[in-house]
């Protein structure tokens, strides 16, 4: 498959001038199409990405990490690409991993494909990890499947799939409503390890609104078990025998 032409980078922002620009110019050696979503900055977080080869995509207000997704697979879908790959705007992925998400897609079915910083947490601040590993345990349990990274926002997502689904977060729950919609349709997810860069930048996570808005997205969620979906081997054996894995925003687009 030729990935610079058929797959664009989505990368959702909110105030990151710090890091976009880099951050753009990086991926564009990998894949060329850079779609940035600025959700409501007040920084140069839009100008600086323009002015390092991004399209730029601008919410007149923010609206949240979902549906600034939204808008972003919204735009590359009806721009004709078949995969889409999302980052985080801070600089906290490292593109030199974006090619094990083109190799995994090609040799399984998986249709959602999620990095997994987890297998070798390193920096990963304790307070976060021990969030994650959490989260992931109970998302894990109502799936049926281990999902090891739960929270990883560097995704490769197969668009006509994601087109047949309903995601209806729009904020940070969308990590967790992404999984298991795409398993729930019955579509393969797979994992992958990567390397995470943790700077000294403040996670946009507030610890008690998002917190409280997961916990209801949960509760809503419903406690269906959901179908199965392909899996693959992973190292991790702490999941308790569980099978292992191998909205609509107006914006101005620049």
């Amino acid at each position: 498959m030729r990935w610079n032409e058929q797959c664009a980078v989505i990368i959702p922002c909110l105030n990151e001038a710090a890091s976009i620009g880099s951050l753009v110019r990086q991926v564009r050696q990998v894949l060329p199409a850079v779609m940035v979503v600025d959700d409501g900055s007040s920084d140069e977080t839009a100008s600086d990405a323009k002015l390092s080869g991004a399209e730029v995509i601008q919410h007149p207000r923010n609206l949240g990490k979902g549906a600034a997704l939204a808008t972003g697979l919204r735009h590359a879908h009806e721009q004709g690409f078949s995969w889409a790959l999302l980052m985080d705007g801070d600089g906290q992925h490292s593109p030199e991993d974006l090619p094990a998400f083109f190799q995994t897609a090609e040799a399984t079915d998986a249709a959602l494909v999620v990095g997994n910083r987890l297998s070798a947490p390193g920096k990963m601040p304790w307070l976060r990890r021990v969030v994650n590993r959490w989260m992931s345990r109970r998302l894990s349990r109502r799936a049926g499947f281990a999902l090891p990274d739960s929270q990883c926002g560097l995704r490769l997502i197969e668009l006509r799939a994601w087109a047949g689904l309903s995601l209806t977060t729009t904020r940070f729950e969308i990590e967790s409503e992404m999984l298991l919609v795409f398993l729930a349709a019955g579509h393969g997810v797979e994992f992958v390890p990567i390397r995470t860069i943790y700077k000294s930048e403040k996670s946009k996570i507030h610890p008690l609104f998002d917190t409280v808005r997961w916990f209801r997205w949960w509760w809503n969620w419903g406690r269906s078990r959901v179908p199965s979906a392909r899996s693959s081997e992973l190292t991790d054996h702490s999941w308790g025998g569980l099978p292992r894995l191998k909205h609509e925003a107006r914006a101005k687009v620049e």
